[in-house]
């Protein structure tokens, strides 16, 4: 893996490949040809403009579709994972005070799930169960099945987390959906593009994707919406994309957001095995230099390029605040934090106080490099000690 050439100037090393990636710069060259030479709307179809925006926009859904295993016709292009998963949500479960739908919901979800389901909740249009989860974050597949039996009208397990990076087994919950005859939406944001997904063999329901989680650009996502269901839509205005999702299509992000799900198919393997071997070195360093280290998460089954620990005793904040101008990691998920609260995947898997106040999240990614990862090892354990003979 090499560094993507920028303007040289003064850079912290860049660790937080779970809040987001670099946009490629194929796939940012691509977008730019399409914002500034083939600039059309794909749906002026009364001229030739229109017509190749809206090639365009069929040759992305096919990218994506070849990535994920899925359908190019079970494409819906929104704004990003939030937006897909508030759609998936709210679209397939209309308000019904009189029989509140019933939601099973992995506790660790990402934000966008939890707040849009208490939403329902607070209107007494759902009931939410909360899925069985051990001290590594691993689901409970018994636990699963048992509620699955009882029924529900959604079933929400995310394929990858996005704190601690455990990779959920989606084939086996998938099954386990279909065998009850349950809808499922899967949020696959911090996934595709690294672990291989295949919607319709396994058969999905629903799946997020947001395209700057896979080295494209913000503001731009997919839906995929199983064949033979469909969605009351959250934005309305012209009936785009077959009613469920109206508004001028954003070639120039889909068209990106389809560039970087054709380059995930062809490097992904490579790349996440050089991450992981990258991500083991990291982690053996700071397990050497820093006593009393906690590593976090299911550890056979996470992401390549996560690293998520705990140091004892020593706050969060204080290794932020040393490192910060050096080094960018984070205490959590970029969407809660900004929130003086704990993390609720950490209180979900019951980690101690102390290992709550002392976890950090590290993400590595495909522009990561050796020497990035010797740094970062150098500024993360010097800072630990100096903290550690200031507080005694």
């Amino acid at each position: 893996m090499r560094r993507q050439e920028h303007t040289p100037i003064e850079r912290s090393i860049y660790l937080d490949y779970h809040a987001s990636t670099s946009t490629d710069l194929r796939v940012a060259n691509l977008m730019l040809h399409y914002m500034t030479e083939e600039f059309g709307n794909a749906s002026s179809l009364d001229h030739e403009w229109g017509d190749r925006a809206d090639a365009a926009i069929q040759q992305a859904a096919k990218q994506v579709a070849d990535l994920i295993g899925a359908s190019m016709r079970e494409i819906l292009w929104t704004s990003g994972a939030t937006e897909s998963i508030n759609l998936a949500i709210q679209g397939s479960l209309p308000p019904n005070p009189e029989k509140p739908h019933r939601i099973a919901l992995l506790p660790l979800e990402h934000k966008a799930i939890l707040d849009t389901c208490h939403a329902l909740e607070q209107h007494g249009w759902a009931e939410l169960i909360y899925l069985q989860v051990d001290s590594r974050g691993r689901l409970d597949l018994d636990d699963l099945e048992q509620v699955c039996s009882k029924g529900l009208s959604l079933l929400c397990v995310m394929a990858a987390n996005n704190e601690i990076g455990n990779i959920y087994p989606i084939q086996v919950i998938a099954q386990i959906a279909q065998r009850h005859n349950i809808p499922f939406l899967c949020d696959a944001s911090q996934a595709v593009g690294k672990i291989p997904i295949h919607f319709e063999k396994w058969g999905i329901t629903y799946l997020a994707i947001s395209a700057h989680k896979v080295y494209g650009p913000k503001g731009v996502g997919a839906l995929v919406v199983r064949k033979g269901y469909h969605l009351e839509p959250l934005l309305f205005g012209g009936g785009h994309q077959k009613g469920m999702r109206s508004g001028t299509l954003n070639v120039p992000g889909i068209v990106g957001l389809g560039e970087a799900c054709r380059l995930r198919l062809l490097e992904m393997e490579k790349d996440e095995q050089a991450i992981a071997t990258l991500r083991d070195h990291l982690q053996q360093r700071l397990l050497e230099s820093i006593p009393e280290l906690v590593i976090n998460g299911d550890i056979e089954n996470r992401l390549a390029g996560n690293l998520h620990m705990s140091i004892p005793g020593v706050p969060n904040s204080a290794v932020i605040a040393r490192v910060r101008s050096k080094l960018a990691i984070s205490t959590g998920s970029a969407c809660t934090s900004g929130i003086e609260a704990p993390s609720h995947v950490l209180h979900a898997v019951g980690l101690s106080d102390s290992l709550t106040e002392g976890a950090l999240r590290i993400g590595l990614g495909k522009f990561t490099t050796d020497d990035d990862v010797n740094q970062a090892a150098e500024i993360l354990s010097t800072a630990v000690k100096q903290i550690r003979a200031v507080i005694g």
